[in-house]
């Protein structure tokens, strides 16, 4: 597997910068190969609107709808790059974003801090749950359907895709919080419980990510692990779709406590796949999942 910290940065160092709220959009290739998948045609489109949640310069998301009337499904999209500063923006999903907007989805791709600019415990999840105010206000304002909004997280943002569905107590990260209500989560190659991957998450990203994130080892840190674990807060979802790639299935006891909280469980291993190919227009391994993930989007599988 390609390194994922030179993996996104070379898509950073070709011009995937953040974008300050309200500039222009870089319009940047997907780059071609086993990491980025094999469509160096699709550019990303211009945002409709450039929407700020909070006054720092991360603090934004790219809201682009579909042709048409409305209303549409939306997906709320995390990036990854192993929740530290400097490896990844929300700029490597944008590609995604527009091909979504190209078969009729409504695409919020969420930028955030990390480790090194801010983020992190708490700061990351302040974010999260701002961004998660954003998405109501998206709803208010722009014709999508509130009741087909998933979640899509890949590989560190697995953790917003899913925690923003949790209800939490005084022991979460911003103290007790209702969750966030969406129909879905979609999770692209990562994590179901952060605590219970954390070695497998580490070997991912080739560094120590999950302790500095979280702020301490599990053995020193085990309520914080517990409070955004699926065991004790299972998200609330209708389903949540699994496409794997480098990581294996989650473990069995996160996918027993997700399915106890209601939700459907699917899971797609991609023995083989990239990190990145997966959600890379045009790779097979995305072209393999895609009927699955629009099915989700469109809310197709709870008709």
């Amino acid at each position: 597997m390609r390194h994922v910290a030179l993996g996104i940065a070379l898509l950073m160092a070709a011009g995937c910068q953040p974008m300050p709220g309200g500039g222009e959009v870089l319009r940047v290739p997907v780059a071609s190969g086993d990491t980025f998948g094999a469509d160096a045609h699709l550019a990303p489109s211009r945002p409709d609107a450039v929407l700020r949640y909070a006054d720092h310069p991360r603090g934004f998301a790219e809201l682009r709808l579909p042709a048409g009337e409305g209303p549409f499904p939306l997906a709320v999209i995390f990036h990854g790059g192993c929740w530290k500063a400097g490896i990844a923006n929300q700029a490597y999903m944008a590609p995604l974003a527009t091909r979504w907007q190209q078969l009729g989805i409504a695409t919020l791709n969420v930028d955030y801090r990390e480790v090194g600019d801010g983020g992190g415990w708490p700061g990351s999840f302040e974010d999260w749950a701002a961004a998660g105010d954003l998405v109501m206000q998206v709803v208010a304002d722009y014709p999508v359907d509130r009741a087909r909004v998933t979640l899509v997280g890949h590989s560190a943002g697995a953790l917003p895709a899913q925690w923003l569905a949790m209800e939490q107590g005084s022991d979460g990260p911003l103290g007790a919080r209702d969750p966030l209500a969406v129909r879905a989560a979609i999770v692209l190659d990562g994590p179901a419980d952060v605590g219970a991957e954390r070695d497998a998450f580490d070997a991912l990203c080739e560094f120590s990510a999950v302790d500095p994130f979280i702020g301490a080892a599990p053995g020193a840190a085990a309520d914080r692990y517990a409070a955004i674990a699926p065991g004790g807060h299972a998200p609330q979802l209708e389903e949540l779709l699994f496409v794997q790639a480098v990581l294996p299935p989650p473990p069995q006891p996160a996918q027993t406590a997700i399915r106890a909280g209601g939700a459907r469980v699917e899971v797609r291993a991609n023995p083989g796949a990239s990190h990145f190919a997966i959600l890379t227009p045009g790779s097979q391994s995305y072209i393999a999942n895609e009927p699955a993930m629009l099915t989700v989007l469109r809310g197709e599988a709870a008709e």
